[in-house]
């Protein structure tokens, strides 16, 4: 039986650096006259049931968008800004539902059918606890549906100092789901890029 919209948490990943972005704090760059958080909210939001902001800075901005915010699980290592996987298990760890979908918060064209397409390959792979976006040109890995039973398996992967967000995906059997639209997917790490994409439109 697939997933219903109510049984999968949505988990916005806003706690990078955003170093090549000058060390803005990408979520509240404006896009269209909006924050990029704005955007992500706006296309996750009727897809998923719950809602959770993940950040580490400009917590109380994050939190007058109306959702919960958490920050990065912390590491033996003491290390910040430890990558999307530290998000992803604050994520995990906060989740009330058993299934929780991540977008980060800077491709503001994400599918409106991000949840549909994922919860339909679920339904017809239901030994499978982590499922992934991928286009004809690459793999999405911040695109992805994952089962709280991988909890605990993560906290290992991040303790033992590993960071490597595809690499764990990988070593736990991930299951690639096809999207049509490369430019969907598109996230900006640049002004250059931002500016480029709002020029475009």
């Amino acid at each position: 039986m697939a997933l219903s919209p109510d049984q999968i948490t949505g988990l916005i990943l806003a706690g990078g650096q955003g170093s090549r972005m000058g060390g803005s704090d990408k979520g509240l760059v404006l896009f269209d006259d909006k924050p990029m958080i704005v955007h992500a909210i706006e296309r996750l939001a009727p897809q998923v049931g719950p809602l959770i902001i993940n950040a580490n800075r400009n917590t109380d901005i994050y939190a007058g968008f109306g959702f919960p915010v958490v920050a990065d699980a912390p590491n033996p290592q003491g290390e910040a800004f430890a990558g999307p996987l530290a998000g992803l298990l604050a994520g995990l760890r906060a989740a009330t539902t058993d299934w929780v979908l991540t977008v980060p918060c800077d491709s503001p064209a994400f599918p409106l059918d991000l949840a549909q397409r994922l919860i339909a390959t679920q339904a017809d792979n239901g030994c499978s606890d982590l499922f992934v976006a991928q286009t004809p040109v690459q793999s999405h890995p911040v695109f992805m549906l994952v089962h709280r039973e991988l909890t605990a398996v993560l906290e290992a992967f991040l303790n033992s100092g590993e960071r490597k967000l595809g690499f764990w995906q990988k070593q736990n059997g991930a299951t690639f789901v096809d999207f049509p639209d490369e430019a969907a997917f598109a996230n900006l790490n640049t002004p250059e890029e931002l500016n480029s994409l709002e020029s475009s439109k």
